[in-house]
């Protein structure tokens, strides 16, 4: 696959907030109740997104093996600003050319239920470097995207993509 910028990750800063920028190289695409799929910014209800989304993996070596994690980078942490993200999801051991459900599940599907104001939910590819090499997160709180990163020797991403989502209120789902 060509490496691709995505203008659209440093317009909703998740290039700046979450990952440093990179240049995608490997097809991601996430799909929630078989018809709802995820662009970058656009908005999803939060009741699509109750059972986890199908992530089919591009690459072209079902050898290599991915990382992917789904993180909302607007959870509040009032202490550390820097530490806010908040974990919903991670496989490891992607297979490439598979979806997300050849991999190992580390932490189960977290449904997003933003409280408050609009919130980003992230879907980051990471290519491991070798199988089991990927280590679990302490918490699903007060998790660093970067940090996780270079804990676990995964570098930049190979590709992303976010969608928005907010509380729904009564007249909202009219």
């Amino acid at each position: 696959m060509s490496r691709i910028l995505e203008p659209a990750l440093s317009v909703g800063r998740v290039v700046g907030d979450v990952v440093d920028n990179f240049t995608t190289s490997v097809r991601m695409n996430v799909v929630y109740n078989s018809n709802k799929q995820v662009a970058n910014g656009h908005e999803i209800m939060p009741y699509v997104v109750i059972s986890k989304p199908r992530v089919e993996i591009g690459g072209d070596d079902m050898r290599a093996a991915y990382t992917l994690i789904m993180t909302d980078p607007d959870a509040p942490s009032p202490s550390n600003p820097y530490l806010r993200e908040h974990l919903h999801w991670m496989v490891t051991d992607i297979p490439g050319t598979t979806d997300a459900s050849f991999g190992r599940e580390i932490l189960s599907y977290e449904t997003p239920k933003p409280v408050v104001g609009i919130h980003r939910y992230v879907f980051i590819l990471f290519k491991q470097r070798g199988r089991q090499t990927v280590r679990s997160p302490d918490s699903r709180d007060y998790f660093n995207t970067r940090t996780f990163s270079q804990d676990n020797n995964l570098g930049l991403p190979v590709a992303a993509v976010y969608f928005n989502a907010q509380r729904e209120t009564a007249a909202r789902r009219r």
